[in-house]
């Protein structure tokens, strides 16, 4: 929501007046210096929205902002030049809004679209997000990170590296959400204050890794040719992509990390398909060149990578990972009820790069059990055991 400045505002009366952390008012307006505001300037207030109120008979600016529960002044910053002593029966005046609801619904087939149109609908009401681009698919979509905070604990979350396993975005995605809702409430989830968390951490999102991938298995084969045709060569011909893990080009890009590689690729199909080719060498995908280059720039502290399925977390990779890995997902285990699980006989993927290079936390979790693509109909059920884990990420 915009508001304007006049004489002898500043950003914390907004975060007064607004009940809203001065911190994040300051990350919603990065180009404003806060002690050089001038009048008429346009200064973004978070969490909130301005709406339309049709003037009805007998009210005025102060019975509207006193039904709406909100201060009269905050009527007056955002409606410029106002006369509150010339009010007209259907004159429009914009009230402020407090959101307190999820913007996202993840309760659905989730695909590319609907991700970028939620992502600029939460960055139109929390500008202190930041959407920076990691890099583009094959098809040229590109992949966003959603950055929150700017502490020195650096935590990365990843949804999506297998296209079946769409369903971690939208949980993914409903988190975000949450969290955005308790910092700009002043509340919390399940008992614990989000704020300090915004203090202490710098959270990375990457909702979707496979962009191309999700589209296909909900959506279908892409228009274009050559791929139209190509993914259905690769799928032996069939147009039900359920069982589809890989990128558009058939590459599995939880196989492409130079983490023993050559192991992987040694148990594994030789050529482009569904599921489980790991390239003809690593890092040869648009998609997980960036997820490389991303997490070498950002050097995290600890990185999750969301899957599906089996209520299991894989924390180990060739005794490579720190003592206090297994001390997080002990925690992760008790919050969320999944089993953990230090080592399997699979190579190459991206926390196991992780673990390798930087010699720290990184964990696959494995939601939800069944089929994959998992039903939708498991998502609340999904969301509420991988909630705990979210948070214990950010707070151990």
């Amino acid at each position: 929501m915009d508001v304007f400045v006049r004489q002898g505002d500043s950003f914390w009366y907004y975060s007064q007046l607004f009940n809203i952390p001065l911190q994040l008012i300051s990350d919603s307006n990065r180009t404003i210096q806060p002690n050089q505001l001038t009048i008429g300037q346009r200064v973004q207030i978070p969490g909130f929205v301005a709406v339309n109120h049709q003037v009805r008979a007998g009210e005025t600016l102060w019975s509207i902002a006193r039904s709406r529960n909100i201060s009269l002044d905050s009527v007056f910053l955002v409606n410029r030049n106002l006369n509150p002593a010339a009010l007209r029966i259907g004159q429009i005046v914009r009230v402020p809004l407090r959101i307190t609801w999820r913007l996202v619904q993840g309760r659905q087939d989730y695909d590319y679209e609907m991700l970028m149109n939620d992502i600029r609908r939460l960055r139109s009401v929390y500008p202190f997000l930041r959407i920076p681009s990691i890099g583009n698919s094959v098809l040229g979509r590109t992949i966003p990170e959603i950055l929150v905070g700017s502490g020195s604990k650096r935590v990365h979350y990843n949804g999506s590296f297998h296209a079946n396993e769409w369903i971690t975005t939208p949980v993914i995605m409903t988190f975000l959400n949450d969290y955005l809702l308790a910092l700009t409430n002043q509340s919390g989830i399940r008992g614990l204050l989000m704020n300090p968390l915004y203090q202490q951490t710098f959270l990375s999102v990457v909702p979707m890794v496979n962009p191309d991938g999700v589209n296909l298995v909900l959506n279908g084969p892409p228009a274009e040719e050559p791929w139209s045709s190509r993914v259905i060569e690769l799928n032996n011909g069939s147009t039900n992509f359920s069982g589809w893990k890989a990128n558009i080009r058939g590459v599995d890009l939880n196989n492409q990390f130079p983490a023993r590689w050559e192991l992987e690729q040694a148990q594994k199909p030789n050529q482009p398909g569904p599921r489980d080719y790991p390239g003809e060498r690593p890092l040869s995908e648009p998609e997980s060149i960036a997820m490389a280059d991303l997490t070498r720039r950002r050097d995290f502290s600890r990185v999750l990578a969301f899957h599906t399925q089996g209520e299991v977390i894989y924390w180990g990779f060739q005794n490579q990972e720190p003592p206090e890995a297994e001390t997080i997902v002990s925690e992760f285990a008790r919050v969320s009820g999944y089993r953990p699980i230090q080592t399997v006989a699979s190579y190459a993927g991206y926390k196991d790069w992780f673990i390798q290079e930087w010699r720290r936390p990184g964990y696959t979790v494995e939601l939800g059990r069944g089929v994959n693509p998992l039903p939708i109909a498991q998502f609340g059920e999904i969301y509420e055991e991988a909630l705990g884990i979210f948070l214990a990420g950010l707070y151990m």
